[in-house]
């Protein structure tokens, strides 16, 4: 017999007779009863704004009141097409280096770490979000779930091209603990949670 063979007999052999079950992880859901109060404290505590808008309208109103609309700003949401471009998707990522602002949906948001899961299909391209100085995230309020096992629960079987979870304005922080925002991407988010 090889010695491969030799170890991995041992291993077979050194199987535990039993196995455990694994812990159930709902239970975390219960320590959460408002999970929209605990997701708009983290946004905050990470550097992000949170608004609760009625609908788009508010968010347009929003964005004129807050933001020079003479500035670059881009979308993928039809809606919005009174204060954004929706004229941008197909052009190259080179182009949208002077972009102000862009708004892009959300497909839900983990309140114990105010992610938000994007893919592709919301996005127009993979790097609209981290090149632009500030981003603003729509998720619907009834999309805002509790925990990342929640999350991947719901992501796990998905198809997509790309995905990623956004949480907070870019950040970084040296060893004097300097905090740094935009450093690598927006330099600020906005999280428009939608009724």
């Amino acid at each position: 017999m090889s010695s491969k063979a030799e170890i991995l007999n041992k291993i077979k052999q050194s199987q535990p007779a039993f196995m455990t079950d694994l812990p159930d992880l709902n239970l975390l859901n219960s320590d959460n009863p408002d999970v929209l109060a605990t997701y708009k404290t983290v946004l905050k505590n990470i550097g992000g704004d949170p608004i609760e808008v009625a609908d788009y309208n508010e968010i347009i109103q929003y964005i004129k009141t807050n933001y020079a609309i003479e500035k670059r700003i881009i979308t993928t949401i039809p809606e919005l097409s009174e204060i954004a471009g929706l004229d941008w998707i197909n052009d190259n990522p080179h182009s949208l280096q002077d972009v102000e602002l862009n708004i892009i949906k959300a497909h839900f948001g983990v309140a114990e770490n105010s992610a938000l899961w994007v893919t592709d299909d919301l996005l127009g391209q993979r790097v609209s979000p981290f090149i632009a100085q500030y981003l603003a995230i729509i998720v619907h309020k009834k999309d805002i779930i509790a925990t990342m096992h929640q999350a991947y629960e719901r992501i796990g079987n998905q198809e997509y091209g790309f995905g990623t979870f956004i949480a907070g304005p870019s950040k970084t922080a040296d060893i004097e603990q300097s905090l740094v925002l935009g450093a690598h991407g927006a330099r600020g988010l906005i999280v428009f949670l939608l009724d």
